[in-house]
């Protein structure tokens, strides 16, 4: 059974930090890229930063580049949140994908009160 299982969130204080996991079973987790999305609510779900699946390039959205980073090791991903802002407010979604082929966890909150 594929699995990503997200944790991590919670409520912090502007300036703060959080560090978020995504834990994956069931498929072959190196032949995937990975990627955390967010989805505030009322907005449309967006993409935060991916990490490839080969060499390891990452990205990142201008809104929290230099504020957050990625890594993966083993079969768990994380992004590292520092510097956090009221609108980064939002449920964060972890994806892998490869080919045509994707898989979504269920997500974790994450609050940042100003």
């Amino acid at each position: 059974e594929v699995q990503l299982v997200e944790s991590g969130g919670g409520l912090v204080q502007a300036g703060g930090s959080l560090r978020l996991s995504c834990a994956a079973s069931g498929f072959t987790f190196d032949d995937y890229a990975i990627g955390w999305f967010r989805q505030a609510p009322g907005k449309e779900r967006e993409g935060v930063s991916c990490i490839g699946s080969s060499d390891g390039s990452t990205y990142y959205a201008n809104s929290v580049k230099g504020r957050f980073t990625i890594s993966r090791d083993k079969n768990t991903v994380y992004l590292q949140m520092n510097s956090l802002k009221p609108e980064d407010t939002a449920v964060y979604y972890c994806n892998a994908k490869s080919g045509w082929t994707d898989y979504w966890g269920q997500g974790t909150q994450v609050t940042v009160s100003s």
